[in-house]
């Protein structure tokens, strides 16, 4: 049941951080992969400065806030 959630709130994140960076739609898959790396990095960043979230909406918002900074470093690394 956890992978289960995990790829469903990937997939919210990915989708949510999506329409907020005006992200061309890529496909449900690519939402989900950048979701779940999104989220990682949300709560990787968010626990250096010791702000945890909880429960399922804690962990879409810092979902979200990971993948727009995924989406933004992807974007700066393609500039380049």
């Amino acid at each position: 049941m956890g992978w289960l959630v995990t790829i469903l709130v990937g997939a919210v994140c990915g989708f949510l951080a999506g329409n907020i960076m005006g992200s061309k739609d890529k496909g449900l898959l690519m939402n989900i992969i950048l979701g779940i790396v999104g989220g990682a990095l949300g709560n990787f960043v968010f626990g250096l400065i010791g702000i945890s979230f909880h429960g399922l909406i804690g962990n879409i918002i810092g979902g979200v806030i990971g993948t727009c900074l995924l989406i933004g470093i992807g974007r700066a690394l393609m500039k380049k």
